[in-house]
């Protein structure tokens, strides 16, 4: 059955007709405006292998990412970086889009756990990069290239993940505090050992989520005060920070995500922010012009993107320098020569 599904991608490939790839269509909403036939990917799907004492699963690209956490979950295991479901996600979509959840800071990226990938070129072949063990390392790291490349470089077939214990200790702490207090809080925090696993600042509160043994747990608690938060009020609150289904992300108006480092002050911007990773990363709710978004991330020395929403006219993604955009060129070419895949979802270019 397999085999099969792999030619019917094949020959869609091979008939050099710009495709737009989708699993489960949780993140249409993400990159670029949507072009080319559809190649629905959700119907090859399946976990290939688990094992939980190597901590790595394996999974097919069309893999429901609910799938995969339930059984994890059954062995006490998960994915630490907390990609976002977005509803009917599949694990080929998340690792293309590489977005990480709330505990990104202190857990790594999405691009962290990516161990290997295979993968179905422009030319049709299947090619595997990395592997199945933690220490691999060998060659040029194409398996994270992948991550995050919206599938504009080839049809991610499956991907190995590294995977962790679930700590036996967790909690919640609430601060009223004002933006400026809080990311230098979150901050100073971080430099102590505290197993402090991530921090959301929105209208004057701060929250921040503790995990770890529970003798630490309990004495990062004691150490830091702050207003206890229920364990099932703790569990929604934070699964709203991952799926954005929290209030702040409802509505019309257009997302921006600031990426900024850590110790940025403040934005100057009109419209309501959330801030997560300790301040590296920055919600913005407003439509406001994209240049004057650009220009503040750059000076704050980091980048702006039109996350969800708005008028994509402009791009979506901060410009990269021409140096850098050689080297995006080339990478497609050499993956995407014929341009099959998700023209324009990342950068107009290709």
């Amino acid at each position: 059955m397999s085999a099969d599904m792999l030619d019917e991608f094949r020959a869609r490939v091979l008939e050099r007709k710009p495709l737009r790839l989708r699993g489960g269509g949780s993140k249409d909403f993400y990159g670029g405006p949507l072009a080319g036939e559809v190649l629905r990917t959700g119907t090859y799907s399946g976990i290939v292998s688990y094992e939980p004492t190597e901590l790595v699963v394996t999974a097919r690209c069309g893999t429901p990412l609910a799938e995969i956490e339930s059984a994890l979950a059954a062995r006490r295991q998960f994915l630490a970086c907390e990609p976002p479901r977005f509803g009917a996600g599949t694990v080929g979509g998340a690792v293309a889009a590489g977005l990480s959840g709330p505990r990104r800071a202190s857990a790594g990226s999405l691009r962290d756990f990516v161990l290997g990938v295979k993968i179905m070129d422009g030319e049709g072949r299947v090619l595997k990069f990395g592997g199945e063990v933690i220490k691999n390392v060998a060659g040029f790291d194409v398996s994270r290239l992948m991550t995050g490349s919206l599938g504009t470089l080839g049809l991610i077939l499956e991907v190995s993940l590294k995977v962790m214990p679930v700590p036996v200790g967790d909690a919640t702490l609430r601060f009223e505090m004002p933006q400026d207090k809080a990311v230098d809080a979150m901050n100073r925090w971080a430099g102590q050992p505290l197993p402090l696993v991530a921090g959301s600042w929105q209208d004057g509160v701060l929250t921040v989520q503790l995990s770890g043994a529970r003798a630490a747990v309990a004495s990062a608690c004691q150490k830091l005060g702050g207003e206890p938060l229920a364990a099932a009020a703790a569990t929604e609150f934070w699964i709203g920070q991952r799926e954005q289904s929290a209030a702040f992300f409802a509505g019309d108006l257009p997302l921006w995500r600031f990426s900024v480092p850590s110790v940025a002050a403040p934005l100057e911007l009109p419209g309501e922010q959330l801030l997560e990773w300790g301040g590296a990363q920055r919600w913005l709710r407003a439509d406001a012009d994209a240049e004057q978004m650009r220009q503040t991330a750059a000076r704050a020395g980091g980048h702006a993107t039109l996350f969800r929403g708005g008028d994509k006219t402009g791009g979506v993604f901060a410009p990269l320098p021409p140096a850098l955009m050689e080297v995006h060129r080339r990478l497609k070419q050499s993956f995407d020569p014929y341009g099959v895949f998700n023209p324009g979802r990342m950068y107009p270019e290709f």
